[in-house]
């Protein structure tokens, strides 16, 4: 990492926060009517859908797996980082371990004292909920088949591409000091952990070099565009391709609406997730306005506004969010200590080597 000043680190800190809490806003405000049409969001809530948190999971500001699932991503890079002072230097490994971590959130009652790899994250007795995290997903993580990792000459699950996939990716995003190609790399070789369908990892790929694009203080249509260029070069890209040109498209077609939205799909699949949420992020006023069109359709709104809030955060920094859906966001706290280790890591990483930092974030 280059020698930065103290406002490019402040700089830096803010895009991080702002791509984490972001996407788990996004993820909470769609976490209660996911699995409604349209038309039955507009009953409930009124013509403009949603203007704030509803209760999903027993409270307001309730996240799903697809944020538990980001900030494991980040957990595994930070001891990737960790463990590289150590000579070995695999990133996909570490966030395989992670998402195996991750997985036990799922099945157990709560962290178990007797493991010496959970870590801090791994202890927050919060994130032991299942949050509607789907078989395809936790399937090649759990049984006696866990520990293979899956790659790209033998994916995992390679006929899925569900929207997961996409939506934990932003975190490779903010690796800001490495080359898109090999962000865009990283992204592709940890999706297929648990996704294999060319269309999942290669979204996913798109979506990290989006977010690299924006936190490194480009704009989103750069970040678009060279998601397109990157893309081309890999087979099987056309369904991405595709998507993000119509979300392209949309944007030049008129006003933003929630029909608008719905043409470009449900967010179900990792396509959709991206092209929808890079959709709501161009043509948002502000975050809020943004993250409010990304969740209120027919589809996945705790997804595509993941996508989205991942991208307005890491575009507009922490203190662009609004206040108030920061101030009930469930995990908050835990999100906001975890994206200030990443920078910690990531900036001044030599000098935190000890023991308090590797009980952290052990090493397997």
């Amino acid at each position: 990492m280059p020698l930065w000043s103290r406002a490019q680190q402040q700089d830096f800190r803010s895009r991080v926060r702002g791509c984490l809490l972001g996407g788990a806003i996004g993820d909470a405000l769609g976490a209660g009517i996911e699995a409604d049409p349209l038309e039955r969001i507009r009953a409930a809530h009124g013509p403009d859908g949603v203007t704030g948190y509803v209760s999903a999971y027993g409270r307001c500001g309730g996240i799903t797996d697809d944020t538990q699932l980001a900030l494991f991503t980040v957990d595994g890079l930070i001891r990737a980082h960790v463990q590289r002072d150590g000579g070995s230097w695999h990133p996909p490994t570490d966030v395989h371990h992670a998402y195996l971590r991750w997985a036990s959130t799922q099945y157990d009652w709560g962290p178990d004292e007797r493991r010496s790899d959970l870590g801090w994250l791994g202890k927050q007795e919060w994130l032991y909920s299942r949050r509607g995290s789907g078989q395809l997903c936790l399937a090649p993580l759990t049984g006696p088949d866990a520990e293979r990792a899956g790659t790209l000459e033998a994916p995992r699950n390679p006929e899925s591409k569900e929207s997961a996939t996409v939506v934990r990716a932003a975190p490779f995003g903010l690796l800001t000091a490495w080359e898109p190609g090999l962000v865009f790399q990283l992204a592709v070789e940890c999706s297929v952990l648990t996704h294999g369908h060319p269309t999942g990892y290669l979204a996913a790929g798109a979506f990290a070099v989006i977010v690299h694009t924006v936190a490194r203080g480009g704009t989103l249509e750069e970040g678009v565009h060279l998601a397109l260029a990157t893309l081309s070069e890999h087979p099987g890209h056309e369904e991405t391709t595709a998507a993000l040109r119509k979300a392209l498209d949309a944007v030049r077609a008129g006003e933003p609406s929630a029909e608008r939205v719905e043409e470009l799909g449900q967010g179900r699949v990792a396509e959709e997730a991206l092209a929808i949420g890079v959709y709501c992020a161009l043509v948002a006023h502000d975050v809020k306005s943004g993250l409010l069109l990304a969740v209120n359709h027919s589809g996945a709104g705790d997804s595509t506004g993941s996508v989205c809030g991942s991208l307005l955060g890491a575009l507009h920094g922490e203190t662009a969010l609004p206040a108030e859906l920061v101030a009930e966001l469930e995990g908050r706290g835990t999100v906001l200590e975890l994206a200030d280790d990443f920078v910690l890591e990531l900036l001044h990483g030599p000098e935190l080597r000890g023991r308090a930092w590797t009980e952290r974030y052990p090493i397997k």
